[in-house]
């Protein structure tokens, strides 16, 4: 299953990648920060080989590092 595949589901809250995933008009995906970080101040995001982190700040803005 691919990550886009909206019937996959989550194992710690039972969600649907459809309930936190959502289309915009550009075709483009939107994806909450909070579910990425599952509650957490931090996610780690994977591309290509390379970790990122991404954070959620106390005023609410988001900061991805290397």
């Amino acid at each position: 299953m691919s990550c886009h595949d909206n019937r996959s589901m989550s194992s710690a809250t039972g969600a649907t990648v459809a309930d936190r995933v959502h289309e915009n008009p550009s075709g483009e995906g939107v994806h909450d920060a909070r579910a990425l970080t599952a509650g957490a101040q931090t996610a780690r995001i994977m591309l290509d080989g390379q970790s990122y982190t991404l954070r959620i700040t106390r005023a609410g803005k988001l900061i991805l590092t290397k």
